[in-house]
C-alpha cells in the first residue's frame, strides 16, 4: 500500500516540476522527486541503488540546478 502512495508522489511531483512556472519551485519538486525514487528503492531492499540515488541525484545534481537557478539573473516583467 505504501508503494502505491510513494508512486502517486512521485508521478504527482514529476508532473509539477514539468509544469510550475517558477523555476525554483521546478527544482525543488524535481529533488523531492528523486527522494521519494530512493525510497522505493529502500523499499525494495536496493540499498545500493539507493545510495546512488539519493548521493547523486538527490544531492549533487539538485545542489547543481539550485546554484544555477540562483546565480542566473532575472527580469522582472
Amino acid at each position: 500500500m505504501i508503494e502505491i502512495l510513494l508512486i502517486g508522489t512521485v508521478v504527482v511531483l514529476a508532473v509539477l516540476a514539468v509544469e510550475l512556472e517558477k523555476l525554483l519551485h521546478s527544482v525543488v519538486c524535481l529533488g523531492g522527486m528523486c527522494v521519494v525514487i530512493g525510497v522505493l528503492f529502500g523499499l525494495l531492499n536496493a540499498s545500493y541503488v539507493m545510495v546512488f540515488q539519493l548521493l547523486v541525484y538527490a544531492g549533487a545534481t539538485m545542489v547543481l540546478f539550485l546554484a544555477v537557478v540562483m546565480l542566473t539573473e532575472r527580469h522582472e516583467e
